[in-house]
């Protein structure tokens, strides 16, 4: 789908927008910070900086959302303003819940570069050389750089609940935006923790388990979250909401069993990530839900789940869930999300808030990253 220039100029305002606001709300907390040391400070220094170096998604979707809900004119500026800052809010809440993720996979890059835990290790490896700490602790660096990871993410839920609380809200608004934000917190928890129990072997790996999973960790805060938001901020009807939650439910589906294809089967210099982390990890998604139920599974299963996993092993347990229709089957479920997803488009979504749903969905067609 082909955007407009206006709309370019506008998504770049929007993107200003935000990132004015998100420097706000981290400048402020790093200086508070730098009364209990250098070490705390560099925390928020560099949140900061991988905050602000997202792509804005869900802050984008709100705010594109809650302009085209006010179809007869503008809002108040101090109304956007508000919407402004709980978009900045909810990027905020989608860091954390990055930092708590790489904390429970252990990783230290992302999308080609060090998160803030691979940075937070590699700056503990290089004081300890200067310093020479060689009695430091056999895996302390880790241990010191994931700790951050944990309480950083802690701060940023914190921060968003206090952004949250104090918008420039009527008291019934505000309640119904905390109560979304606490509702789309539990999911997405639940979700995490489904995730890992189907990682580890705790929790049966059948496809309609795995489906939940993808639903509450990513569809929920992704696209039902700033859905709703939007349509609270904008005052619109309830069926109006619900109709966009469902919408955005179908969305995220498919926008999370398009990441779990990218992972597996897309092309490692275009996503930045490692192309077999989803096997070496033994990611329980609905690729690895097909290909147990084919014959080709033994031939996979000793391969799976290993952290050794070689190149050669990982192109050949990748042309093997390629060869049992693997890759196909999740195309469908994405095709099965989108269809739903259209068809959830009825008159109670107004037209102006229908073509933001479909620039968004367009967005799939022909994705690498």
């Amino acid at each position: 789908m082909t955007i407009t220039s206006n709309a370019v100029r506008g998504r770049t305002d929007l993107c200003t927008a935000i990132e004015n606001e998100l420097s706000g709300l981290i400048d402020k907390r790093a200086s508070a910070a730098t009364a209990y040391g250098a070490d705390f400070a560099r925390l928020w220094a560099l949140a900061g900086q991988n905050v602000l170096g997202g792509k804005f998604v869900r802050p984008l979707l709100l705010m594109e959302t809650y302009d085209a809900l006010h179809k007869h004119g503008p809002a108040e500026p101090h109304q956007r303003e508000t919407a402004i800052s709980i978009a900045a809010a909810i990027e905020l809440l989608h860091y954390a819940f990055l930092l708590h993720d790489d904390v429970i996979d252990g990783d230290l890059v992302r999308r080609g570069h060090p998160n803030l835990i691979g940075s937070l290790l590699a700056e503990a490896g290089e004081t300890a050389r200067t310093d020479g700490a060689d009695g430091a602790r056999a895996g302390s660096g880790l241990h010191w750089a994931q700790t951050g990871g944990i309480l950083m993410g802690d701060m940023l839920l914190a921060a968003t609940h206090q952004a949250f609380a104090r918008a420039e809200l009527p008291h019934e608004l505000r309640l119904r935006l905390l109560d979304l934000l606490e509702h789309t917190i539990n999911e997405t928890v639940a979700g995490e923790q489904l995730d890992v129990g189907l990682g580890d072997g705790i929790i049966a790996p059948d496809l309609q388990t795995i489906l939940m999973m993808c639903g509450y960790k990513t569809a929920t805060y992704t696209f039902e979250l700033p859905l709703r938001a939007a349509a609270t901020l904008a005052g619109a009807d309830f069926a109006v909401e619900n109709a966009l939650a469902t919408a955005g439910r179908h969305l995220g589906l498919a926008f999370q069993l398009q990441d779990d294809l990218l992972s597996t089967f897309g092309d490692p210099r275009r996503h930045g990530k490692d192309p077999f982390s989803d096997l070496r990890e033994g990611k329980e998604t609905a690729i690895i839900a097909h290909a147990r139920t084919t014959t080709v599974w033994p031939d996979i299963e000793p391969f799976f789940g290993r952290p050794e996993l070689s190149v050669g092993d990982g192109e050949h347990v990748r042309r093997h869930l390629s060869d049992c229709g693997a890759e196909v089957f999740v195309q469908g479920l994405i095709e099965e999300q989108l269809q739903a997803f259209n068809n959830q488009l009825t008159s109670t979504i107004p037209a102006s808030v229908r073509n933001v749903l479909l620039d968004l969905a367009g967005q799939l067609e022909g994705r690498q990253s």
